[in-house]
């Protein structure tokens, strides 16, 4: 465990406290609302500063012109869920060595050598993807992977096997759902007169079983779906 500093800049003006890193994440992770019980073994000191190094509190009237209140707990909150929470060089290292690990895992299972249709192993993969420069972010591996793909095609000759995936989509999940399918190649789009959506994406083989419990759970399961063979 260790304390950092969650912070959030409100009409111009700073706000600033300390947080036990780890529970911060979890909180923010599981959007939790500010109350004192949760918060109290979070936050280190129940002060909100606009500048911790220097011990600067903020006065009452500005935490009330900025958030509506004065609660200092509710304030934590704010600042945990949407400001932003320091990260120690240590600890970022570590979430991007287990991002590129789950990349490779996933990158090893699904592709081939476009010439011998032979996998590639998860230490070639890697250093194909050093080699190209293959930026790694905290997105999900499923958002990432077609730019990793085209990233290492530079370097490796590499493909991945993929399915074909006709969907239509009523209209009150349509915007939810575009932002699910915006990732993959897309074909054939097309809105009909009730304001359905229909189209058909490319869809990476491995990705298949997950992309079905993203869309189940986001349109309760009212999507139609059909795997396209020719």
């Amino acid at each position: 465990m260790s304390n950092v500093l969650a912070k959030i800049k409100v009409k111009g003006k700073l706000f600033e406290t300390i947080v036990d890193l780890d529970k911060a994440l979890s909180f923010r992770k599981q959007k939790l609302e500010g109350n004192p019980s949760t918060l109290r073994d979070i936050i280190e000191i129940n002060e909100i500063f606009s500048d911790y190094k220097k011990g600067l509190r903020v006065k009452g009237s500005d935490l009330k012109d900025a958030f509506g209140t004065e609660d200092v707990f509710a304030i934590a909150g704010k600042i945990i869920n949407d400001g932003e929470i320091q990260l120690p060089q240590e600890y970022r290292d570590k979430m991007r060595e287990a991002k590129v690990k789950q990349i490779v895992d996933f990158l090893s299972r699904n592709c081939m050598d476009t010439r011998t249709n032979a996998p590639y192993t998860p230490e070639r993969i890697e250093a194909a993807m050093k080699q190209a420069g293959a930026k790694i972010d905290d997105r999900s591996v499923d958002e990432q992977v077609p730019g990793i793909i085209q990233a290492i095609q530079k370097i490796i000759p590499i493909r991945i096997a993929v399915k074909r995936i006709e969907l239509i989509i009523g209209p009150e999940h349509v915007g939810k759902i575009y932002n699910l399918i915006k990732t993959f190649k897309k074909e054939k789009e097309n809105w009909l007169n009730d304001g359905s959506m229909s189209c058909i994406i490319e869809l990476p083989a491995g990705m298949q079983l997950e992309f079905y419990d993203k869309l189940n759970a986001m349109t309760h399961g009212e999507a139609i779906t059909k795997e396209v063979k020719e």
